[in-house]
């Protein structure tokens, strides 16, 4: 079997109601129910580059459920139905794809910013650490392996610049936000907010898996998490620079420990810097940009709509189609939502919202 065998021809992004489907798709979530008369069934969320779906085998369940195990990719038979104002595949019938007859990018979703000009921006701005340093430290960080690893990794599971190659366009975004924030207020220590800006989440290429869809969260990632483990990473190789001052050392350790703001969002310590309650916001407005224009990006341009109830961000929001600045393929319209988040196809936004029992951070 090749992998000329198994192309994929249809995306999640394309289905519509009443759409026939037979194709590809990898199973990212699955969970075994019985329906209130105690038949079982399989709630599948499936994934490609485009996006995500939910999917429903009713019938001979026993038969698909280990064809349908979290990672497999699978082509399935099905029909493209609304179910509570959202669209749901009914499958009749699924196998499994042998994992050497299908193309991978059709299931792992990338940044539209080519690698190589994010490696080339990335080193323009160590160079401009005038702090030689922190220069060095960053520097010796972002070389070899390690820097393909932070080219590569996802930025978060689900909420944010989760897809390939996020992690570095986050970090690239939030440093052009601290060097703007540099330029107006001169009292900033540029060079620590900019070497804390580029290694803020450098913990997250060792705490998620994405060597293959869907990510997951590493032993290491979930029982650590990416500050402490980032804080770490910045410590050692701190030490094969003999003349770098504990103090100011500890300073760069504070600004990834607290980016996140908030100890309910996993910062072990509050922003207690202004360079720390800078990157901070910054890290979180651009958090925030990346989940709203994914968003945005399904509603026609120049056009209003409202969206469901975002969770994460405990609102409606009102958002406007906006012409792409990169366009994706042809057989790629549209790009991934946050996962379960959508542009609501109604003028006007429910009165009574699902309300969450806590504030889902973005940055899961």
């Amino acid at each position: 079997m090749t992998k000329s065998n198994k192309k994929k021809h249809l995306f999640i992004a394309e289905l519509n109601e009443g759409r026939q489907v037979n194709d590809l798709f990898l199973v990212s979530r699955k969970i075994r129910a019985e329906t209130k008369t105690g038949k079982p069934y399989l709630a599948l969320t499936l994934m490609d580059r485009t996006g995500e779906i939910e999917g429903r085998v009713w019938d001979n369940v026993d038969r698909f459920d280990e064809q349908s195990a979290v990672g497999n990719v699978i082509t399935l038979h099905g029909t493209a139905k609304s179910f509570r104002d959202q669209l749901q595949l009914t499958i009749t019938t699924l196998h499994k794809v042998d994992e050497n007859a299908f193309c991978p990018g059709d299931f792992m979703p990338a940044s539209t910013r080519a690698a190589a000009d994010m490696k080339s921006e990335l080193q323009g701005l160590i160079d401009g650490i005038e702090d030689q340093p922190l220069h060095r430290l960053s520097q010796h960080i972002f070389q070899g392996r390690m820097l393909e690893q932070f080219a590569t990794a996802p930025a978060a599971k689900r909420m944010h610049h989760a897809y390939i190659g996020g992690l570095i366009e986050h970090t690239l975004s939030v440093t052009g936000l601290a060097l703007k924030m540099s330029d107006h207020y001169p009292q900033l220590d540029r060079n620590l907010l900019i070497a804390g800006a580029l290694l803020h989440d450098i913990g997250k290429i060792r705490e998620f898996s994405y060597a293959a869809a869907p990510f997951e969260y590493t032993d290491e990632g979930r029982l650590i998490g990416h500050m402490v483990m980032g804080s770490e990473m910045v410590r050692n190789a701190a030490k094969t620079i003999p003349e770098y001052a504990q103090e100011r050392l500890d300073q760069l350790i504070h600004l990834i420990l607290s980016h996140h703001g908030r100890y309910e969002f996993g910062s072990p310590c509050l922003p207690m810097t202004v360079e720390a309650i800078i990157l901070h916001h910054c890290d979180d407005m651009d958090a925030k940009m990346n989940y709203i224009g994914r968003l945005s990006e399904q509603v026609d341009e120049d056009r209003h709509q409202w969206s469901d109830y975002q969770r994460p961000l405990e609102r409606f929001l009102l958002l406007r189609g906006h012409h792409k600045q990169n366009p994706a393929p042809p057989d790629e319209k549209k790009p991934a939502l946050p996962p379960n988040q959508k542009a609501h196809n109604k003028d006007r936004p429910s009165n009574h919202p699902e309300k969450p029992t806590r504030q889902q951070s973005l940055f899961e």
